[in-house]
C-alpha cells in the first residue's frame, strides 16, 4: 500500500474516523493505531505479522531488562541481543526478498534500546504503547526515522484534539507531497532520467549531464514528497513527526548538506554510530576524520551491499572529513559573508552531491562508469531533451530555491482558507495528477531500502 494510492487514503480516512472517538480511552486509541500499523504491514506480506511483533516484543523485554539491571555486563549483553535481533531482521528481509525493506523499522527499534542502554530514556510502561510507537505506519516505508522515546509521550498525552489549523496543515502537506511525487519526480524519471541511466550509451554527453541533474531533483522531490505525506498523515492523528528536509541543495558545504538532507538519518548516524565509534576522546585528532569516513561508508552500505553505495558513502565521508579539516585549519572561522562567495559555495556543494548521486543511481559500477564516460565525451546533442522536461526541471529547481517565507505564506494561506476552498484545491490537484500521470506512479525510491 503506497502512500500516494487511493487505497492508502481510504485506509487513512478510516483510521482517522476510528481513532479520534476512541483515543480518549488510552488503551482503545493505542489498539486502533496498532491494528492500523499491522494492517499496513500485512498489505505488503503476511510474513510481517510474525516478524514485526516478535522483534518488537523482544526489544520491549530487553529494554525492561536494561532498565532494571544495575550490572554493566548484563546491560551490554542485552543491548547486543537487541542489535542482533534488528540487524538479523534487516538482513533477512533483504536476503529473502521481502516486498518491504525494514531499515526504517530497525533504526527506530535500535534507537529505543540504545537510548535505554545509555539511560537517555526510560522503558515504556506498557507493551501496547511501545508496539504502537515503533511500528507507526506513516513512517514505515521511508521515514522520517521517528524515535519511539519521542513518539511515546505524544501517544500517552491525554485529551488530544485536532485543531482546525493542524488539519489544514496536514492536508496541505499531503497535497504538496503528491505534487512533488507525481507532477515533478515521476515526470523527470519517465521522460529522461530512467532512460539515460538504463542505457547511457544511447545519449550524448549533454543529455547525460542533464539527466544527472534531473535525478538530483527527482530524488529530492520523490523522497521529500513521501516525507510530506507521512508527516501530514501523522498530523491528522494528532502526532508530530520530525522534519526530514530543509532545501538541501542550498547547502554551502557538505556538512551543511547533511544537516538539510534526510535529517533524521544523519542525526541517527551521528548519535548512534559516529559517537559510538572509538577514539573520539583520543589525543590523536585523526580519529575525528577517520570516524566521519567510517560512519558515511557504513551509511552507504546500509543502502545496499554494493560497490556503488560503498563509493557513494566514501565520497560523502571524505567530503565531510575534508570540510572538517578545512574548518579546523581556519580556526573555526565562519565563511565569508560575501553573497557571490556564498553562491559559489552552494554551486560547488550541489555539483559534488550530484557527482556522488551518479554512483547512488547507477545500477552497478560499470553503469556509473558509462555515465561518466558519456559526460566526458562532451558530445552536445539535445534531441532527447524536450521542452516540457526542461520546464518541469526548472520549476523543480526554482521551487527548491524559493524563499522559505513563500512556503510558510502558502501554507498559512491554505490553512486560513474556508473548507470549501481547501477541498476545491485538493480536487484540482487530483485532476492535475490524473491528467499528467497517464502511466501511473512509480513506487517511492526509498521504499526499497
Amino acid at each position: 500500500m503506497l502512500l500516494f494510492s487511493s487505497a492508502y487514503f481510504t485506509f487513512l480516512i478510516a483510521i482517522f474516523f476510528l481513532y479520534w472517538p476512541l483515543q480518549r480511552v488510552r488503551a482503545a486509541g493505542l489498539a486502533i493505531l496498532l491494528l492500523a500499523n499491522y494492517f499496513f504491514y500485512a498489505k505488503w506480506g503476511l510474513i510481517y505479522l510474525a516478524a514485526i511483533p516478535l522483534a518488537s516484543t523482544c526489544d520491549y523485554l530487553i529494554a525492561l531488562g536494561m532498565g532494571h539491571s544495575k550490572t554493566a555486563a548484563l546491560r551490554r549483553l542485552l543491548l547486543a541481543a537487541s542489535i542482533t535481533v534488528n540487524l538479523g531482521l534487516l538482513i533477512a528481509s533483504r536476503k529473502m526478498g521481502f516486498a518491504l525493506g525494514l531499515s526504517f523499522y530497525a533504526f527506530q527499534a535500535l534507537s529505543y534500546t540504545i537510548d535505554i542502554y545509555r539511560r537517555d530514556a526510560k522503558p515504556a510502561n506498557s507493551l501496547l504503547l511501545y508496539l504502537s510507537a515503533v511500528s507507526f505506519f506513516p513512517a514505515t516505508l521511508a521515514g522520517p526515522i521517528t524515535r519511539p522515546a519521542q513518539l511515546m509521550p505524544q501517544l500517552e498525552k491525554k485529551e488530544k484534539t485536532l485543531a482546525a489549523g493542524d488539519g489544514g496543515r496536514a492536508l496541505f502537506l499531503i497535497g504538496l507531497g503528491l505534487m512533488k511525487k507525481m507532477l515533478i519526480a515521476d515526470y523527470l524519471a519517465d521522460n529522461l532520467v530512467n532512460r539515460v541511466f538504463d542505457t547511457p550509451q544511447l545519449y550524448s554527453g549533454l543529455e547525460t549531464l542533464v539527466a544527472v541533474y534531473g535525478y538530483a531533483v527527482q530524488l529530492y522531490y520523490d523522497f521529500s514528497g513521501y516525507t510530506d505525506i507521512a508527516i501530514g498523515s501523522a498530523l491528522l492523528l494528532g502526532l508530530k513527526l520530525p522534519a526530514n528536509f530543509n532545501r538541501p541543495y542550498s547547502a554551502e558545504n557538505i556538512a551543511d548538506f547533511w544537516r538539510r538532507w534526510h535529517i533524521s538519518l544523519s542525526n541517527w548516524l551521528r548519535d548512534y554510530l559516529y559517537f559510538s565509534l572509538p577514539g573520539l576522546r583520543s589525543k590523536w585528532k585523526g580519529f575525528t576524520y577517520l570516524n566521519l569516513v567510517i560512519t558515511m561508508f557504513l551509511g552507504g552500505l546500509w543502502h545496499g551491499l554494493s560497490y556503488n553505495f560503498a563509493i557513494w558513502g566514501l565520497l560523502h565521508g571524505c567530503g565531510l572529513a575534508a570540510q572538517r579539516a578545512w574548518q579546523v585549519a581556519r580556526g573555526n572561522q565562519k565563511p565569508s559573508g560575501n553573497q557571490w562567495a556564498r553562491i559559489l559555495r552552494i554551486i560547488a556543494t550541489a555539483n559534488f552531491v550530484c557527482f556522488a548521486w551518479i554512483f547512488f543511481r547507477a545500477p552497478n559500477l560499470s553503469g556509473a562508469g558509462a555515465i561518466l564516460e558519456r559526460i566526458e565525451s562532451l558530445s552536445m546533442s539535445t534531441v532527447n531533451i524536450t521542452a516540457p522536461f526542461m520546464m518541469v526541471l526548472l520549476i523543480g529547481i526554482l521551487c527548491h530555491y524559493a524563499p522559505k517565507k513563500l512556503y510558510t505564506f502558502s501554507m498559512d494561506l491554505y490553512v486560513k482558507s474556508p473548507a470549501v476552498v481547501q477541498a476545491a484545491a485538493m480536487a484540482l490537484l487530483v485532476l492535475a495528477i490524473e491528467f499528467t500521470s497517464s502511466t501511473g506512479a512509480a513506487p517511492f525510491i526509498y521504499t526499497k531500502f
